[in-house]
Order: C-alpha cells, then structure tokens, then sequence
C-alpha cells in the first residue's frame, strides 16, 4: 500500500501562484502543483476552520460528523464519532498515523488524547512553521524505518491571523512575533476587497505569511524526496477555506468556499501535470485517497462490496481525472455557528448558486478578528453591511464576484425551482437540523418556506438524455444544462 501525506494549512483560499496569483510567492507549492492534478473549482463544505476539517478528514457533511462550529472552547463542538476520522480508518488496515501541527477537526485536548480518539499513532499539536516543518521532517524519517505505510497529517497555522506587539491597538494581523511583509513581486488585492490603503497593508502582511507557509512545505517535500519516498508517496495539499478577510471567511461566497486542492500520485500518469476544471468537494478527498492507495474496496456494515468507505458522503475522483466522468453537479456548504449562531446553507453549480439564510445576522459575518478594520469589501454601500436577505441567486458566469442577487427575478424562476429542489434534498439526506425550525422563529420558517415554495415549482417532466442523470452527491435530478 502506498504512503499517504496530506499538507494542510489555515485561511488560505487559492491564493496561490499556481491558481493564478502572480505576486505571491509560492515557488514550492507552484512547482507541486507542476506535476500534479490540481483542482481549479474545489470547495470546502463549510467556510470556517472546525467544520471544514471536520469534513476533509471524514468524508462527511458538518450536519452528519457532528461539527457544526468551532472545537476549541468556549464553542466545544466535537464529531460526534471519532471513528469516522481518516487515522483510524487507515490505521485500522495497518497504516503508521501521525499528525503534526494544526488539530481543529475534533475536541482540543492533551495530545495523547487526541491520539486515541482520533486513531493516531503520535500527536504533537500547535508551533509555527519552523516547529511543524521540523517535527515533519523527523515524522518521516520515523515512518520510513518503520517498515509500515504510513500517514502523516501535517498542518500549517500559516497564514492565519495571529497576534503581535508589532500590530497597533485593535488590530490583529498575519504576521505574528516573526513574519515579514512581501511585495518582492508586487501586490494583489482581491477583487471583493475595496483596492485602498488598509487592504494594501493587510494584502503585503498575507503574501509574507503566505510565502513563510510556502517554505515550510518546501522543507517537508524535500525531505520526502531525501528518504527516497516520492514513488511510494500520495501527496495532497490544501487549506480549510477562504481568506481571513471581509466578504470571504465565514460567507458562503466563493471567496469564502473556494479552496486549493493538488493531489500528486506517483505511477498514475493522467495525475501529472493536470488542471481539472470540474467542481468537486473536500468530501471527495477521503474516498479518493483510499481509491489511490488500493483501499477503494471497503464492505459495508453488512460485509457487502462498496464504492467508497462506509460512512463517506463523497466520491473518488480518480475517474474525473483519468477518464474525464464527471463526479457531481453540486456542492454544498453551509455555516452554522462561528463566533455567533449565523445558519446558512448553499448548493452549487458550475453556473449559479443558491444560498439560503435562516437568520437575520448581518451579511457577511466579520472574520477579520480586528477591532479595528483595514480592509472593506468591495459591496459595502452605507454605515453597515446590513442583514442577510432570506434567498441569494448568483448567475456565477456573469457575475464571478456573486455582486448582484438575482433572486426573485421572474428569469430566474426554473433555476431557483431546480437549486432548491437539490438544496432541500441535500438537507433531507444529511438530516439538516433547520429542517426543523424553533417555534417563532419567523426568518428561519420564511426560509424554508422559500424554499420549499421555489422546489414546488421543479418540472418533474422526463428530462432529455442531456439533462437527466443522478447526482452522485445530492441524489437530486442533475440541473439542466443551461442552469
């Protein structure tokens, strides 16, 4: 069986040189991603750290894993079986299992805690980039005498936030006690951003913070080529979600969803040097990487043959890559609580999304952890952000930026039947608490009720052989063509 390491790191979105962000400095993530597939539209399932993590390293939806909000204290959340966690299925088929750095998937606890519910071998927590990549690289010299397949979790804090003398009163940035700004190779400040000075200072702080992560991935995939492992290695990189910025961390906005996603395969030769367009979900990594690494066969609670292990709401995208078949047509997401209850749930397409916003809390909740704010984005139009309204409809070919709310517009009526028809079916398979709202609850119940008002309008007529099939991921008739 061959090695699995999986690199990982915090608020990072795609905001990469390979994904096409020309003045941040990531020579080692870029020249990765030069022979390996990388994902152009990968998603998170939720847009902040626990959740997401939560459904990276179990293959499932927050509503099904447990994890609807943040797992350090005071917020608490845990999975609800620690079981589900990638170690313990790896581990369990003879695989060595070793985490290092970030662990915000699951209950914070004492290392050796998390060890044992989580199915790990060794677990040494927290450290910036110069302490994980250090404990990475003494990681795989261990797990290469060991004589064992092994899978090494690694995790990067960078480019989160993190607090600093440096910072003045109220502000909280990316470059810690040691970080460094970089402009080397100009700056780029996002397009929901608004381009002024406040954004340009906290840009010039995220690309140092970024280039320092970069490094650190550098040092540990050297390391790897050292000890002669690349051919016997799956390697994947990603983060959690979007930037820690207005308007992307914590929205279910693309900026807030999308995610780098870069798989090598050693052997596999359509997995050298790949982009894939198609949209995919992190749900999809955990039954891929069994899928590399021969494990793509696990029986069931009853003993019968399965595609993907049991449990496992995602998809192998070994036949996306190498046969070019589609995996899904929708992704979900949704957000629950962050640093207050906000529950929101989203579907996508590769054309359009519909989000649905059960509460009446502001637009785009506040991610920066900074009293005092540098940076705006780009929609902001008065003294506040204002409040969420019940349904947003983005035609995502015209309007990239999800800018203009198309929702209720007579036009839109078949795409929003057929979204909320997906969205609702997504909720119903993953036993979606807000399918039950608190009694009184008016927004939550207009919501719904939304909803379930545009999905009556879906045609259930025979669709054509181009517009019918099933999706894999929602079980929902697949969205027509035009949609």
């Amino acid at each position: 069986m061959r090695n699995i390491l999986i690199l990982h790191c915090h608020d990072l979105g795609r905001f990469l040189g390979a994904y096409g962000v020309e003045t941040v400095s990531t020579p080692h993530l870029d020249a990765f991603a030069a022979e390996s597939a990388v994902f152009e539209q990968a998603f998170s399932t939720a847009p902040h750290c626990s959740p997401a993590r939560a459904s990276l390293f179990t293959g499932a939806y927050p509503q099904q894993n447990g994890v609807l909000g943040l797992t350090h204290e005071p917020f608490g959340w845990d999975l609800a079986d620690p079981s589900t966690h990638i170690a313990h299925r790896l581990r369990a088929v003879g695989y060595r299992t070793e985490l290092v750095g970030v662990h915000h998937e699951s209950a914070v606890l004492a290392d050796d805690d998390v060890a044992t519910r989580l199915g790990f071998d060794r677990v040494r927590t927290g450290g910036d980039r110069d302490v994980v990549s250090a404990r990475a690289v003494e990681a795989l010299g261990v797990a290469a005498e060991s004589g064992r397949p092994f899978y090494l979790q690694v995790g990067f804090h960078e480019p989160h936030r993190s607090p600093s003398d440096r910072d003045r009163a109220g502000v909280m940035g990316f470059l810690g006690e040691s970080g460094e700004t970089d402009t080397s190779l100009g700056l780029t400040v996002p397009a929901f951003l608004r381009d002024d000075e406040g954004a340009r200072e906290e840009m010039a702080e995220l690309q140092g913070a970024v280039r320092a992560m970069d490094e650190g991935v550098g040092r540990v995939l050297a390391r790897l080529d050292a000890l002669g492992l690349r051919d016997d290695t799956v390697v994947v990189f990603t983060t959690d979600h979007g930037l820690a910025l207005p308007r992307a961390k914590c929205t279910l906005y693309d900026a807030g969803l999308g995610v780098a996603l870069i798989v090598r395969a050693p052997g596999r030769a359509a997995w050298r040097g790949r982009r894939i367009g198609d949209i995919v979900s992190h749900v999809d990594v955990l039954p891929t990487l069994f899928d590399l690494v021969g494990l793509d066969e696990v029986g069931d609670d009853e003993g019968a043959a399965t595609s993907r292990p049991v449990g496992v709401e995602g998809a192998s995208l070994t036949a996306l890559v190498e046969q070019d078949a589609p995996t899904r047509e929708h992704v979900f997401a949704q957000l629950s609580y962050h640093t207050y209850y906000d529950p929101k749930r989203a579907v996508r397409t590769r054309t359009h999304k519909l989000i649905a916003n059960f509460s009446n809390a502001p637009r785009a909740m506040d991610p920066t952890q900074s009293w005092h704010h540098r940076s705006m984005p780009v929609d902001l139009v008065g003294p506040s952000i204002g409040t969420s309204p019940t349904l947003e409809l983005y035609d995502l070919v015209a309007d990239e930026g999800e800018l203009t709310n198309i929702a209720g517009a007579p036009s839109t009526s078949e795409v929003t039947a057929l979204l909320s028809a997906a969205l609702l079916a997504w909720m119903r398979r993953t036993g979606d608490a807000l399918l039950w709202p608190q009694p009184g609850h008016g927004r939550h119940r207009r919501a719904l009720a939304a909803l379930e008002d545009a999905a009556a309008g879906f045609d259930p007529r025979p669709a054509t052989p181009l517009e019918s099939g099933t999706d894999e991921a929602s079980g929902a008739t697949k969205e027509r063509e035009h949609a």
